[in-house]
């Protein structure tokens, strides 16, 4: 295999007395997803944070393509090919979705001293590039909140995509998703990395990462507890990883003997 697009090694992440991230290590290859898991409070947060260029790690190194890098800024991370979609999408419910598609990147015209967005090339290219990821819309203009919610990931996810991410980093895209639309999005995943893109997921859904995953990582308390290829490693094991087995052997044996 080639070496990894995005490495993270033995990262460390402080804010005052407060250790976010204890000694996070993790790579993605291209045409890999690699999956982040970790139940509330594991650091998932931090982590694409810190990867994104938001925050800078306290410790520790982040690398592309073997080489040292230091993302001063999210735009910084972003002009290295490292895409973020986040939660929230950071879309406008009411305007189209070519709009949302090209947002601050708008193809123009220009005649003299003016200028003026192309939408019929706007239109042309987000029609385009959804329908690559198996989405076909009705028309570009229609506004963005008449989509679903795994549309709109969708549209998150394309845009990412068509403005040249090599590896795209997930904010658990399923999470506020039913069964169809969840297993729209996971299509999609896999539409990306089958075009060569590595993709970092992050969830805390096991079943949903076992969908599409090459590799498993877990995160608990800021730590990497060590990572699973596909095939070697079963969802009860990650869940275990993920809440600590320990912790829940002693609560259903308290619980078994109230029963």
């Amino acid at each position: 295999m080639s070496a990894p697009i995005l490495e993270m090694v033995d990262i460390e992440k402080h804010f005052g007395s407060v250790i976010a991230l204890a000694g996070v290590s993790v790579s993605v290859n291209a045409g890999e997803c690699h999956c982040l898991l970790g139940d509330n409070g594991a650091g998932k947060s931090t982590f694409i944070k810190t990867l994104s260029g938001v925050h800078q790690p306290t410790h520790g190194e982040i690398r592309v393509d073997g080489q040292k890098v230091n993302f001063s800024s999210a735009r910084a991370a972003i002009d290295a090919g490292i895409a973020t979609v986040y939660q929230d999408l950071a879309m406008i419910p009411l305007m189209s979705v070519s709009r949302n598609f090209w947002m601050g990147r708008e193809p123009q015209k220009k005649m003299g001293f003016l200028k003026w967005m192309d939408f019929d090339h706007a239109n042309a290219v987000t029609l385009e590039e959804m329908a690559k990821m198996g989405i076909n819309l009705r028309e570009a203009d229609q506004a963005v909140g008449t989509l679903s919610g795994g549309e709109r990931q969708t549209v998150a996810i394309a845009r990412a995509v068509y403005f040249g991410a090599r590896v795209l980093i997930l904010d658990e895209p399923t999470s506020a998703l039913g069964v169809r639309q969840t297993a729209n999005v996971l299509s999609t995943i896999n539409r990306v990395r089958n075009n060569g893109i590595g993709v970092v997921f992050i969830t805390h859904n096991v079943r949903h990462a076992m969908a599409v995953g090459d590799r498993f990582t877990v995160l608990n308390r800021g730590k990497t507890l060590g990572t699973a290829v596909r095939g070697e490693v079963t969802v009860e094991e990650l869940q275990d990883l993920m809440a600590g087995g320990q912790e829940m052997v002693e609560l259903e044996g308290s619980l078994g003997g109230t029963v």
